[in-house]
């Protein structure tokens, strides 16, 4: 088998697995793992070859990009205290205590390399975290406190781990230099992606397009990356602000066709990478194995510290940090963890993936003096069990802890707020509906039909803030409405199939039959 088919076979696994996570409970990056692990040892799999430095620039981009879209700049300032805590405060605590670990277990290593090894193990992947937690059906909270610490430790870590390289590979290491070096990286890559950002909303206003639109969105996280990284920024930050850029200028409430297209293009990209990425880390282990040679057995002890290292650091910080958070906290708006049971469940979900992978296999081959990277197979070989710890044996086991701790009990709380947030639409709608009668831009049997649709669906979304009676009037509408809808949709239904067999017909132009099935299908879609 070559490369290719490998690479195919890898993306139909991508898709496979998900409907296998649902009906099994395991996450699908955990399955995806598995499945890279088995198809490794199998002999007739070639080794995976992927250059270590696309690997970042290929895979983090559009996976960060399509997590960070979904999130808004109000959302990050309102829980500033949280990603401090724990996307910059615990990746630098984690790379300290790793790095002392590693720097005893080998002392003849350079202190410089056991910081980079501290460095790429520390950050836990968003995409892991965020897939896990969604499956197990963690509360919304704690799933968001997940993507805010996944989006920014990445910043993090990978400036700490350019710094530490480059400290091994020129011999040479100023602190004041670091410091400024961090600096400048997070505002260069802040002025990239707001530039880039600006410059793809202007775009976009010029495509009529939605689909034009969302291929202009693909390119943007690659190309705030590259450029970031081009002129010594953070790659992974000026994506973040990027999405979060666009994600706050998307105001156009009638661009109902982009945000269809928009969603179901970034919800494919985003399964098709994250199996892919997992998938990578599976297949890896091969090569990992071969790079730390005959001897690899013997790094299984050093694996096993560092591996205890991360867990119990990332414990010992959450408890504290917790606690310390909620006594900060300035409202009641902030997602932070209000229990121990909350803040165990977050120390258990920290996973590591694709950048701790990427990172452990851009460690250079040599030194600027033409020796060999010190001790590069044991590092490599530590990343990977840590990666593969966090991820088969958290991943595996946190769908129990979550359940043994009943974490989903604040299920009515968030449905209740959904409702809320459906009373608010359903209201305002009535209330521009009062402004066209008054207007005199509907006729009033038209208006009252109309009123008393709306009021049917409020009466449905909050019963208790309706009488009795008005509520037994809306519900038998409802029901007549419900009826009558189940006719509508049949007559689409009926007319989609029309539309299917003219497609078929000798001389039909299938894009304006598909652009008449659009049409349907979005009348079929509204609620």
């Amino acid at each position: 088998m070559g490369q290719l088919p490998l690479f195919f076979l890898v993306l139909l696994a991508s898709v496979v697995t998900l409907p296998l996570a649902r009906r099994t409970g395991v996450p699908q990056p955990v399955l995806m793992t598995l499945l890279g692990i088995v198809m490794a040892l199998v002999p007739q799999i070639p080794d995976i070859s992927v250059e270590p430095e696309l690997i970042l620039p290929l895979v983090l981009p559009p996976l960060i990009f399509a997590v960070a879209r979904r999130s808004s700049v109000r959302y990050f300032k309102a829980n500033i205290r949280s990603i401090l805590l724990l996307a910059v405060a615990l990746v630098v605590v984690t790379t300290i205590a790793v790095a002392g670990a590693v720097h005893w277990l080998l002392p003849a290593l350079p202190l410089a390399a056991a910081v980079a090894v501290g460095a790429l193990v520390s950050p836990p992947d968003p995409v892991a975290a965020v897939a896990v937690a969604g499956s197990v059906g963690l509360p919304r909270r704690l799933v968001a406190i997940l993507e805010s610490e996944g989006l920014f430790n990445d910043v993090t870590a990978i400036v700490i781990y350019s710094l530490a390289i480059d400290a091994v590979v020129s011999g040479d290491f100023s602190p004041g230099h670091a410091v400024l070096r961090f600096v400048l990286s997070a505002v260069l890559a802040v002025v990239v992606g707001v530039a880039l950002g600006w410059v793809n909303a202007k775009l976009a206003g010029l495509l009529e397009d939605p689909t034009q639109q969302v291929a202009l969105n693909l390119l943007v996280p690659f190309a705030a990356y590259t450029i970031a990284e081009e002129i010594h920024g953070s790659g992974v930050l000026a994506v973040v602000v990027c999405a979060l850029y666009l994600a706050d200028r998307a105001a156009d409430a009638d661009a109902v066709s982009y945000r269809l297209v928009g969603n179901a293009f970034w919800e494919v990209v985003e399964i098709l990478i994250t199996g892919v990425a997992f998938g990578l880390i599976g297949l890896e282990l091969a090569t990992v194995l071969k790079a730390a040679g005959q001897g690899w057995t013997g790094f299984i002890g050093d694996a096993s510290t560092v591996i205890s290292v991360v867990v119990v650091v990332r414990l010992l910080w959450l408890l504290p940090a917790g606690w310390l958070s909620r006594r900060l906290r300035a409202g009641d708006d902030e997602d932070t963890p209000f229990s121990w049971k909350e803040s165990v469940v977050l120390w258990w979900s920290g996973m590591r993936g694709v950048a701790t992978v990427a990172l452990a296999l851009a460690i250079p081959l040599t030194v600027d003096s033409g020796a060999a990277f010190p001790e590069r197979g044991r590092l490599v070989f530590i990343a990977f069990a840590v990666v593969l710890f966090t991820l088969l044996v958290q991943g595996l086991s946190l769908p129990w802890l979550a359940k043994r701790f009943q974490l989903d009990l604040d299920q009515d709380r968030h449905e209740q707020a959904v409702r809320q947030l459906w009373w608010r639409a359903a209201r305002a709608g009535l209330d521009r509906l009062g402004e066209l009668e008054e207007q005199d831009r509907l006729p009033a049997e038209v208006a009252d039909r109309l009123r008393d649709r709306q009021h049917d669906r409020l009466a449905r979304l909050c019963p208790e803030k309706y009488a009795e009676e008005e509520a037994s009037e809306a519900k038998l509408r409802l029901s007549q409405w419900r009826a009558a809808r189940e006719v509508e949709q049949e007559m689409i239904a009926a007319s989609r199939r029309e539309m299917l067999v003219a497609r078929g017909e000798l001389g039909a132009d299938p894009e304006l039959v598909d652009q008449v099935l659009r049409g349907l299908d979005l009348r079929s879609d509204r609620k």
